[in-house]
């Protein structure tokens, strides 16, 4: 009984599927062209910060909600025993439909550097394929330290992005903080992939 239980549409599960469903959400309203509909977001100066966009507020408010989810399917999975292959691979999906794709589209309307996405999702690539090797000679290779902060970090610097680094903006330092917690994210991407890459290559290249 608790196998099947485990091999269904549980609860870590249907979290994840929402958070896919958000993501699409997500990049369904940055990619459409509105205004080729007649479809105008109201634009604000909100107490000196000008130009402030709802459609990216609204964004930035989804973003939030899918990140917390994604904090919130895996403490429930752990903690339950509720893990699933379908929810790993579901949950995988999910990440980078949201992080990466609302990545490249920042970077296209000029919101962070180009060179933030093309680190971040080469770093993926490298870390994913890792993965596949070590887990075809049956290695687990467990989420890393660095990994972990860089994931912290990307979900605060882009729900920042989003709401045009507000409430810091009003502080009126000079200093994104926004800015500050996504190139933190990328570092640690950087870290995190030198970090698997050194844990694993002697195994991933081995004969065995």
């Amino acid at each position: 009984m608790a196998k099947e239980k485990k091999k269904g549409m549980n609860l870590p599960n249907k979290i994840t599927c929402v958070r896919l469903v958000i993501s699409v959400v997500v990049l369904v309203m940055l990619c459409i062209p509105w205004s080729s509909f007649g479809v105008e977001f109201p634009v604000y100066n909100v107490l000196g910060v000008e130009n402030v966009n709802i459609k990216y507020i609204i964004c930035g408010v989804l973003f939030l909600i899918g990140s917390v989810t994604d904090f919130l399917d895996g403490y429930i999975a752990r903690k339950y025993d509720l893990v699933t292959d379908f929810g790993k691979v579901m949950d995988a999906i999910a990440d980078k439909v949201l992080v990466n794709g609302v990545l490249i589209i920042l970077a296209y309307d000029k919101f962070i550097p180009l060179i933030v996405p093309v680190i971040i999702i080469t770093r993926d690539i490298i870390v994913d394929s890792i993965k596949m090797a070590s887990g075809s000679k049956g290695k687990v290779v467990a989420a890393s330290w660095p990994g972990k902060i860089k994931t912290i970090c990307m979900m605060i610097g882009v729900t920042l992005v989003f709401f045009y680094n507000i409430p810091f903006a009003f502080i009126g330092s000079g200093i994104r903080i926004d800015f500050l917690f996504v190139y933190v994210a990328t570092i640690m991407s950087i870290v995190s992939g030198c970090q698997y890459y050194f844990a694993n290559k002697d195994f991933i290249f081995s004969e065995v």
